[in-house]
Parts: C-alpha cells; sequence; structure tokens
C-alpha cells in the first residue's frame, strides 16, 4: 500500500475538483498510483517568490509551473492591482522566452488579466526580458509579467513580475501580492478571457527599444565599429530577436552569429545548460572566433538579461571574463565618458551587490561617485533609482553576468550591455589596445581583484533541507580564520548585523534581510555565503586582491591570487 503524508494528500485532494480540467486530474490520479515521491515533490509546498521572481520545474501540483500556479499569481495581481489603482484603467505588458509552454503560459494569463477587466499588451512572439522592463513603461502600464526561467534547464519556466517603474517587485509590494495571492483558492481564478481587451505588440516596441538601446550605448567612432570583429550567439533564446539588429543599427558591419544556435529552441540542443557563465555554452562561439580571427565574442542566456563575454588575451587566445571582469571594465568606461563629458557633478552613482567584487568601490572612490550596494538580484538596483530620484543612475552590475546601462531598462540588460562590450572593444582597438589590455590596466590602476564562485548544486526535498542546514551550522560555528588569516568582521544580512571582531563591537545593517553570510579577513579577503534565490544551489563567493605595481607583473601576479582562492577553497573543504 503506498503512503501519502495526510498534509500532501490534503493539497492534492484540492486538485481533484471540478476547479481542474479532466486531464489534470487524470495524470495526478496516476501520481499517486506509480510515483508517490514526485507526488510528494510537486506538492509539499507553494512554489515561492524568489530573486527572480517565480521559477520552477513545468507540471502538475503547488510546487511546480503550470496554468493554475500561474492563473492564481495573476488573479492574485489582478485584486491587487484593483486596490491600488481603484479609479484607473489598468493596462499590463506580457512578454515570454523560448521554453517550452511560454507562450501557451503568456496567453493564459493575458486571459486571466482580460477576464478581469485589465488591458493586456502581450507580445506576438518571443522577447527578451529588458525589452518587457522598457516596454512596460514606454506603453504607460501598472506591470509587467515575463514568463521565463533565464538560464536554468529546459524543465524549468518562471513568472517575473515587474511594476510601473519598470523594476521587480521589491518590499513592501511583494509580500502585499504575495499574502494576495495566498487568500485565494483556485475555484477564483477567472480564466475566461475578454479578448477585446488583449492587444499584440511587436516589430512597434522593438523599433523604439532598439533605437533606445542604440542611444545609450554608443560612444566610439564609426571607423572603429568597422574594424572590430564580432561573434555572437543567442544560446538558442529571445536575443535573436534584437541584439544583431542593436549593433547594425549602431553600425557593426563584421558580425558574424553562430547558426547553429540561432533558432530560438527551449530544448537548448547545442549546449548542456544555456548560461553565459559556463564556458561550455559559449564553445561553439569560441570556435568560430578563432575561424574568423574574431576580436570578441558575446553570447547571452534564454531571456537576453545577462552576458557572457570572450576576448583575446596576452597571448591571442580567446578568454571567457567573469561577471566581475565585465562589470568593471563597463563601469570605468561609462564612469571616464562621463567625467570627459564634464557630467561628474557629484550627484552621480553606480550600483552593484553585496556578493559582487569589491573592486567596484575603488572605482567609485577613484571617480569621487557614490557606490550603492544591495542584495542580489537587479531588483535592488532598479529600486536605488526609484529610491534616489534626483540623483543619476551610470551604470551597475552584479557577478553573475547582468549589466545594466543607465536607467532607461530597470533591469539587467543584455542587449544595450553587448553595444556597450563592443564599443569598449572598438575603442580599445582603434588605439592599439584591447579590452583585455583595458582590463590590466584597471587593475594596474585601481587594484588586482580577484573572484571566484563555487556553486554546490542540492535538488528536491532532501537538498532544500541540506541547504538549510549548511547555512544553520555556518551561523552557529563562525569562521574565526580562513586560510590562517583572522576574520575581522562578519556581516549577517538574515539577522542585519555586522559584527567587528577586532573591537568586539556590532553594528545594523541597513538593508533588506536575506539569508547571506559574509566574512572579511585581516588579509583583505572576502568569502560570501548565499543558498541561490532561482536554483536548488548553495553559492560560495570568494574575492582576493592585492596591488598589482607593473602591467608585466599581471601573469605572475594573476597566479598569485589564484593561489590564494584554491588555498581558500581547500581551507573551507569545498
Amino acid at each position: 500500500m503506498i503512503y501519502i503524508k495526510p498534509e500532501i494528500l490534503k493539497r492534492v485532494n484540492t486538485w481533484l475538483t471540478p476547479s481542474f480540467d479532466e486531464e489534470t486530474q487524470t495524470q495526478i490520479k496516476n501520481l499517486i498510483a506509480s510515483n508517490p515521491k514526485e507526488l510528494e515533490e510537486s506538492f509539499y509546498k507553494d512554489l515561492e517568490f524568489g530573486t527572480g521572481g517565480m521559477r520552477g520545474i513545468m507540471g502538475l501540483g503547488t510546487n511546480r509551473i503550470n496554468k493554475y500556479t500561474l492563473g492564481k499569481n495573476t488573479q492574485g495581481l489582478s485584486n491587487y492591482l484593483k486596490k491600488v489603482f481603484p479609479n484607473e484603467d489598468i493596462k499590463v505588458a506580457i512578454a515570454y522566452d523560448c521554453r517550452h509552454n511560454s507562450q501557451t503560459f503568456g496567453k493564459v494569463v493575458a486571459d486571466v488579466f482580460s477576464a478581469n477587466g485589465i488591458k493586456v499588451y502581450l507580445f506576438e512572439d518571443l522577447r527578451p526580458t529588458p525589452e518587457l522592463s522598457f516596454a512596460l513603461k514606454h506603453l504607460n502600464c501598472h506591470c509587467g509579467i515575463v514568463l521565463t526561467a533565464s538560464h536554468n534547464p529546459p524543465e524549468y519556466n518562471g513568472y517575473k513580475v515587474y511594476w510601473q517603474d519598470g523594476g521587480q517587485l521589491v518590499p513592501p509590494q511583494d509580500a502585499e501580492i504575495i499574502a494576495e495571492i495566498n487568500s485565494l483558492n483556485y475555484d477564483q481564478i477567472k480564466f475566461d478571457a475578454n479578448e477585446n481587451l488583449i492587444q499584440y505588440i511587436g516589430k512597434d516596441v522593438d523599433d523604439v527599444f532598439i533605437n533606445a538601446s542604440v542611444n545609450k550605448g554608443s560612444f566610439t567612432s564609426q571607423e572603429a565599429r568597422g574594424n572590430l570583429k564580432i561573434v555572437f550567439t543567442s544560446l538558442h533564446g529571445t536575443s535573436i530577436t534584437t541584439i544583431p539588429e542593436t549593433l547594425k543599427r549602431a553600425g557593426y558591419s563584421n558580425v558574424q552569429i553562430v547558426e547553429e544556435q540561432a533558432e530560438p529552441n527551449g530544448n537548448f540542443p547545442t549546449v548542456v545548460s544555456p548560461n553565459p557563465e559556463e564556458p561550455e555554452a559559449l564553445k561553439m562561439a569560441m570556435e568560430l572566433a578563432e575561424k574568423t580571427n574574431a576580436d570578441i565574442v558575446i553570447g547571452t542566456d534564454p531571456d537576453s538579461d545577462r552576458l557572457g563575454i570572450a576576448i583575446r588575451d596576452l597571448e591571442g587566445n580567446m578568454k571567457l571574463l567573469n561577471g566581475n571582469q565585465t562589470m568593471v571594465v563597463m563601469t570605468e568606461f561609462l564612469l571616464n565618458n562621463w567625467k570627459k563629458e564634464g557630467r561628474l557633478n557629484g550627484n552621480e552613482f553606480i550600483g552593484s551587490t553585496i556578493v559582487s567584487t569589491p573592486m567596484m568601490q575603488a572605482l567609485a572612490d577613484g571617480y569621487n561617485t557614490e557606490l550603492k550596494i544591495g542584495l542580489t538580484g537587479f531588483k535592488w538596483i532598479a529600486k536605488m533609482i526609484k529610491d534616489f530620484p534626483d540623483m543619476d543612475f551610470i551604470g551597475g552590475g552584479e557577478e553573475s553576468f547582468g549589466y545594466m546601462v543607465g536607467d532607461f531598462v530597470r533591469d539587467k540588460d543584455a542587449n544595450t550591455s553587448t553595444l556597450l562590450a563592443c564599443e569598449i572593444a572598438a575603442e580599445a582597438k582603434s588605439k592599439g589596445s584591447s579590452f583585455y589590455k583595458s582590463l590590466i590596466g584597471l587593475y594596474s590602476e585601481f587594484g588586482f581583484y580577484k573572484e571566484r564562485l563555487v556553486s554546490l548544486t542540492k535538488k528536491g526535498i532532501e537538498g532544500a533541507q541540506e541547504i538549510k542546514q549548511m547555512m544553520v551550522d555556518a551561523r552557529e560555528n563562525p569562521l574565526s580564520e580562513v586560510n590562517g588569516s583572522k576574520v575581522i568582521r562578519v556581516e549577517d544580512y538574515q539577522l542585519s548585523i555586522a559584527k567587528d571582531m577586532v573591537n568586539n563591537s556590532q553594528s545594523n545593517i541597513d538593508i533588506p534581510k536575506s539569508n547571506v553570510l559574509i566574512y572579511y579577513t585581516e588579509d583583505g579577503s572576502k568569502i560570501a555565503l548565499r543558498p541561490s534565490g532561482t536554483e536548488p544551489k548553495i553559492k560560495f563567493y570568494v574575492s582576493v586582491n592585492t596591488k598589482l605595481d607593473n602591467v608585466s607583473d599581471f601573469e605572475k601576479t594573476e597566479q598569485y591570487l589564484e593561489a590564494r582562492i584554491d588555498a581558500i577553497l581547500k581551507d573551507m573543504n569545498l
């Protein structure tokens, strides 16, 4: 006899009522009979909103992405919108990526909004996430939805919610909307569309978005652009709809596209993972770059908010940069251009996150510009812009391969950032230098910072419990030293407390609570621990630094820093 926990059975029985279609009920009955473990995984909790919205495996149940969980979200959001904007004609925009069921889910969400009397602008086909953020403001919408799971494996999908400013939901609205959703029963979802309230959008918005990207991301000469050789891959995702055209309008004529990866495909057939953080994902693009002697390789994730960049190193070999390296080069380039244009007057800021490179602070200090630091996730950088409307946002990023140029898009934007990367490479090449040499020059001027990320994957119920216990253990048994260097400061973002271990004092952290621990050591190392908000992983971020007195010592100094990171990871048994 198959045993099913009472609390699971209670949830399952709700899905065997007439509110759910016959096919759903039949599939659930099959799970009860043949796969109780999968049944438990599917129903043991409700999917939660994390750093990138609500993301999960597609399938039946409360812990899965499906018509009913998305419908419930949308019904709750519809109710909330009507409460917050009682006397307005409410408008929303909806986009979706290349994933399986994204288009279908996009229409389900549109149907529910329209059934609640809300005007919907629905993209006619797949589009990049940053274009949704832009379109929302361009069309004066109250909120926006993107159906995407970013770089997660093919079995995932997700639901990201954006507000009037074009940024993702942040406190207190996120909790208020979640409460509204949780107060609903599934039989309260209105699925019957009012087609008169659904308007399809496409090329008209594309043109305005692409032109805005070109306007915000252009800095160098037309001659320099003509001499840069680019290889681009969309990794089977949405960026194929905008990035080639953006580069063309900006004046880049030598762009090679990896044709085998140009066709949108939710199976991502040519890569193990459609994540530009992984060197394997850009393998085909790197091979094409060698054949064509390209200067730069750029690849984007499925919804085109992250980008990976590979450039030629000092020996002429293609080398994939990490997100921190890309971020500091882009930020310094923007700061330098603002300075040359006389736009730095002390009322500007750049943005980053608590687990990203401390080198961003060195850049800010070097340009007498403020650095604002938030939690992981671009919604916090968008919130900075919203919270400080009298200040000018120059640009900002995070270590996980995301960057944002200016504030016309309020999320990480691989479209404009791709153009910016090409501008930096083109200008450097026109001066006899390179993107890589620009990076080394920054290390010499601002300090040589080196980072590495280690991710441990822990799937399912047991994995979630294991990750939770690892964080509990880290809090109950805090490190006193790392690789022989004393811990001098510990920041616990869940308790909102920073402890000075030298003076035995503590202070409050004025950032929203998050399950993150950061250690700072005497030798300048920084180690952060954080469970992922979008994947079944726990992440360890390591940063070390030293001076680079002579550019000629770059390789030797890099080896020294890599050895320090290796020793830290060994000391922590990672």
